[in-house]
């Protein structure tokens, strides 16, 4: 019987792994498919306090396990968790399997950190990955990397909220914030979508989706290739900075609602005020509860709070 199984591995999950290790309860970490979460997409990581000059999002991420792993947290690699059950005694058992592979995996537990996050959408073109985890001009975090496009042309995919508020924090960058959107109108709120259609950096790129990204020499975005959604031509459109914000979705599939709250997007619903879930010993922390924020440092106070509270709980019994 395992003391705390932690489901995810970006900041969320290893500081959650730290603060178990230590206070001796040998965390078991599952990594899923994507160790060290969406950080190790991201090039250079500035705003993560402690690190004057930045670091590298993998880096970063290698760091953070090598800490848990100092102080007894035990990682497995490329394992999927498939689904959780609560067992008549209160405990838990958690059903997984391998990735890159067949094996099936059945462990129990006393709680569970559920740190799974959330995956950014992208338009699905050829390539896209490959740039995103190169730096090459594509990401879905214009707080993470909005500072590396000073002075040059960027655009925001997208017409909600998000995408309005994402393109006015890149004017304090960019020289130009090109708003894309297949609609002729935003879906934002009246006062966003104002604040950004009246600020002079932005201009709205109206009924248009981008069907192609093209680089230069060096492998970077130059320009990218639009597609109007009403008459299907085409045109070129030169920057240098890519921002998708077209939504999230988290990764909570695996997870029945009779077991966690799921609001109507599926993100996870947190007792108010706690990282804890409706059922005792089940915990949300980072970006699969979280829609606000969606920041490292913020995922890694959930992290340690999921810890303090499944310490306690495993006390308490």
């Amino acid at each position: 019987m395992e003391n705390v199984i932690i489901i995810g591995t970006g900041p969320a999950g290893y500081t959650a792994a730290i603060y178990t290790a230590r206070a001796d309860l040998s965390p078991l970490i599952l990594t899923g498919s994507q160790p060290g979460g969406q950080l190790t997409t991201t090039t250079d990581v500035e705003n993560f306090p402690g690190f004057p000059d930045g670091i590298m999002g993998p880096e970063l991420m290698q760091k953070m396990q090598q800490q848990a792993e100092k102080f007894g947290a035990r990682v497995q690699n490329s394992i999927e968790v498939t689904s959780v059950d609560k067992n008549a005694d209160g405990s838990f058992t958690v059903n997984a399997k391998d990735v890159f592979g067949s094996n099936e995996h059945v462990w129990q537990t006393k709680t569970v950190i559920i740190a799974s996050g959330a995956s950014a959408r992208y338009l699905g073109l050829p390539g896209e990955m490959d740039l995103v985890k190169s730096g090459a001009g594509l990401t879905a975090c214009a707080t993470c990397d909005g500072a590396f496009y000073r002075d040059v042309p960027v655009c925001v995919i997208g017409g909600g909220d998000s995408a309005a508020e994402e393109a006015s924090f890149l004017t304090k960058f960019a020289s130009k914030v090109y708003l894309i959107h297949r609609r002729d109108e935003l879906r934002a709120s009246k006062i966003m979508a104002t604040r950004a259609l009246a600020n002079e950096k932005i201009e709205p790129v109206w009924n248009s989706t981008i069907c192609e990204y093209l680089l230069d020499d060096n492998g970077r975005i130059r320009a990218v290739m639009l597609e109007n959604t009403v008459d299907g031509t085409k045109s070129e459109l030169e920057l240098e900075g890519v921002f998708m914000a077209i939504g999230h979705n988290p990764n909570s599939k695996f997870l029945s609602e009779e077991l966690v709250d799921k609001d109507e997007s599926g993100y996870l619903v947190q007792i108010p005020g706690k990282t804890a879930t409706k059922t005792p010993g089940i915990y949300a922390a980072g970006d699969i509860a979280d829609t606000v924020y969606r920041q490292g440092i913020t995922a890694a106070g959930q992290g340690c709070a999921a810890a303090l509270e499944a310490e306690h709980y495993i006390a308490s019994l």
